[in-house]
Parts: C-alpha cells; sequence; structure tokens
C-alpha cells in the first residue's frame, strides 16, 4: 500500500520587495526593462489619448523620457504609498527594486 501526499501551493509575499525582482541586465535601457513597467502600471490611464484625467500620454520613449526629465515622474513614483500624487494613482507603489532600476536608467543617461 502506497501512500500519495499532496502539497499545495499559494502565491503569497510578505512585503514588496517580493513582487518583483530586480532586472537581471547590466545595462537598463528603455527596451529592455522600462517599458515593460510603464506598459504594466500606467498605460491604464497614460494611454493615447490619456485617460482618467492623465495629463500625458506615456506610449513612447520619448514620452517617457519627457515625464522623467521635465514631469517629475520619478518623484511620483518615489513617494510613499498613499501620499498625494503618488503614481500609480489608486494603486499600489511600485517595489523599491522597480524605482531604484528607473532612477539608474536616467543616471545612465536614459538610454533606448
Amino acid at each position: 500500500m502506497s501512500i500519495l501526499t499532496f502539497s499545495i501551493l499559494s502565491c503569497t509575499n510578505d512585503s514588496e520587495s517580493d513582487l518583483i525582482v530586480a532586472p537581471e541586465v547590466e545595462v537598463i535601457t528603455y527596451n529592455n526593462y522600462v517599458k515593460n513597467v510603464i506598459n504594466s502600471n500606467c498605460l491604464f490611464c497614460h494611454t493615447s489619448p490619456p485617460q482618467n484625467g492623465a495629463p500625458m500620454q506615456l506610449t513612447t520613449y520619448e514620452d517617457v523620457k519627457n515625464a522623467v526629465l521635465n514631469r517629475g515622474l520619478l518623484d511620483r513614483i518615489s513617494r510613499p504609498q498613499g501620499a498625494t500624487g503618488m503614481m500609480p494613482l489608486g494603486g499600489t507603489r511600485l517595489p523599491q527594486t522597480t524605482i531604484d532600476a528607473i532612477v539608474k536608467w536616467q543616471a545612465d543617461g536614459l538610454l533606448e
């Protein structure tokens, strides 16, 4: 007689750092990392044309680059959860590893 054992696994996370792993690339570019973050977290409102009161679109490299340089994108995504003006609006703050990667992208010259 053999006994069959089942294990049930579920997705859980104890902290926001569990949500997204930092990119495994040495050089962060718009195309290899930032675009996916924007598409997954910002295009609900920052589409073309912008929706839900968003003041600009973030659908292209130039849009996102301009938002970093001139529209305070890094400030808005870096604000504490629930702070006025935190993005994504009404959502959960991006994991710090993601914010750090976008800050690095800017520091490295906003490579496409």
